[in-house]
C-alpha cells in the first residue's frame, strides 16, 4: 500500500510536470535553432576568411614585390650543393710577413628521409673535397675526385677521411632551426684515425652544437613570413670553436624582389671574434690566443632563392677581416697583425657535380 502511494505520487508529479517539460522542450528547440543559425553564420564567416586567404595568396603570387619563401622537402628526393671558398691571408709576425692562400671546395648531398611532428630529418653527406693550399710558398693539394696525383701526407689523409662522412640533420621548417644533429661521434672518429695528434683539438671544436651551428645558415636565410620588396629580417649565430675562440655572426637580410625567376636576398654580415675564455688545456694547439681584436669589413653577399623548388639556388658571400692578436708560443707572447679576405660561393643542383665525366667531355 505504501509502495502504491509512492508510485501514484510519482505518476502525479510526472503528469504535473508534463506541461512544463513541453515548454522547456520548446525553449530548448528555439535555443538549438539559434545555435544552429549561429554555427551556420560562423561557417559562412570562416568560408569567407578562407576564400580571402586564398585570394591574398593569389594576389601575393601576382605581385612581384611580395613573396612567401619556404623550404620544400620531398622524401628521398636528393639535391646537391657545391661550396667553394677562396681565402687570402697575411700575418705579420715579428716584422715578418707570412702569407697563406687557399681554395677549398666541398660537395654535399642532402636527402630528406622523413617528416615527423612537422619536422624533417635530412641526411647530409660529404661527397667530394678539393683543396689547393699555399702556406709561405709551400703548396698542398688534394682532390678526392682525381684518381691520381694526391701526395701521401698527414693532411691528405685527413682530407680523405672527410669524404663519405654523413650526418642526420633535423630541421623545424616553421622556425628554420636545426633541432638535432646525429653522426658527430663517427665523424670525429674518422678524422682522429687519420691524424691521432689532432684528437684533443677535434674533440673540442667539433662539438654537436658547433656542427649544428655550421649547418644552420644553409636553411635560415629565408624569412618566416611573407615579405615585400625592401623588407628586412635578422638572424644571429654564435660558433664556439673552443680553444680557437668564438665567432658571432649577425646577419641582416633584405628582400630585393624577383629577378630571372629567382628571389634575390641581399645579406649584410657583422662578424665579431671573441678569444677563448680559458687559455689552459687548449686541445693540443702549439700556441695560445691571449687576446684579440678583429673586425669584419665589407661583409656582404647575395642569396638567390628558387621559390618553385623551395630551396636556395645559389649564394655569394665576401668579407674582409682585419685586426691584431696576442698569442703565446713557448711561453713567449707575440703580437700578430692579421689581414684576411674571403669569398664563398654555393651552388645547388639536382645532379651530383662531383661525379666524374667521361674522358674527352
Amino acid at each position: 500500500m505504501l509502495y502504491g502511494r509512492r508510485l501514484m505520487s510519482i505518476l502525479f508529479l510526472a503528469l504535473m510536470a508534463l506541461p512544463f517539460a513541453g515548454l522547456d522542450l520548446f525553449v530548448q528547440a528555439k535555443d538549438d535553432k539559434k545555435k544552429d543559425d549561429k554555427k551556420a553564420a560562423q561557417k559562412k564567416d570562416d568560408k569567407k576568411k578562407e576564400e580571402k586567404k586564398k585570394d591574398d595568396k593569389k594576389e601575393t603570387s601576382k605581385d612581384p614585390t611580395k613573396a612567401t619563401l619556404a623550404w620544400k622537402f620531398e622524401k628521398n628526393k636528393t639535391f646537391y650543393q657545391k661550396m667553394t671558398t677562396e681565402t687570402n691571408q697575411t700575418m705579420k709576425v715579428m716584422n715578418n710577413d707570412v702569407t697563406q692562400k687557399q681554395k677549398q671546395s666541398f660537395t654535399f648531398s642532402w636527402t630528406p628521409l622523413e617528416e615527423k611532428d612537422g619536422k624533417w630529418t635530412l641526411e647530409q653527406k660529404i661527397l667530394a673535397v678539393q683543396m689547393d693550399i699555399d702556406i709561405g710558398g709551400s703548396p698542398i693539394k688534394y682532390d678526392s675526385t682525381s684518381a691520381s696525383g694526391n701526395a701521401s701526407n698527414p693532411l691528405s689523409e685527413f682530407f680523405k677521411a672527410l669524404v663519405g662522412s654523413s650526418f642526420k640533420v633535423t630541421i623545424d621548417p616553421k622556425t628554420l632551426d636545426i633541432t638535432k644533429i646525429e653522426g658527430r661521434d663517427e665523424f670525429v672518429k674518422k678524422l682522429v684515425n687519420a691524424n691521432k695528434q689532432m684528437q684533443p683539438l677535434l674533440d673540442k671544436i667539433l662539438s654537436e652544437d658547433a656542427l649544428r651551428q655550421m649547418a644552420q645558415p644553409t636553411f635560415s636565410v629565408v624569412p618566416k613570413e611573407t615579405v615585400e620588396k625592401g623588407k628586412t629580417w635578422k638572424k644571429e649565430t654564435t660558433l664556439d670553436m673552443g680553444p680557437i675562440g668564438k665567432y658571432k655572426n649577425e646577419y641582416t637580410y633584405t628582400y630585393e624582389g624577383k629577378e630571372k625567376d629567382l628571389d634575390k636576398i641581399k645579406v649584410d654580415t657583422k662578424l665579431t671574434y671573441m678569444p677563448p675564455e680559458k687559455t689552459d688545456g687548449v686541445g693540443g694547439l702549439p700556441f695560445r690566443i691571449k687576446s684579440a681584436k678583429l673586425e669584419s669589413k665589407d661583409a656582404k653577399g647575395t642569396v638567390w632563392f628558387n621559390r618553385d623548388k623551395g630551396r636556395v639556388e645559389k649564394t655569394d658571400m665576401s668579407l674582409k677581416l682585419e685586426g691584431t692578436l696576442e698569442i703565446e708560443i713557448g711561453g713567449q707572447q707575440t703580437k700578430v697583425d692579421l689581414t684576411q679576405t674571403q669569398k664563398t660561393d654555393v651552388e645547388t643542383s639536382d645532379t651530383n657535380p662531383a661525379e666524374s665525366k667521361p674522358a674527352g667531355k
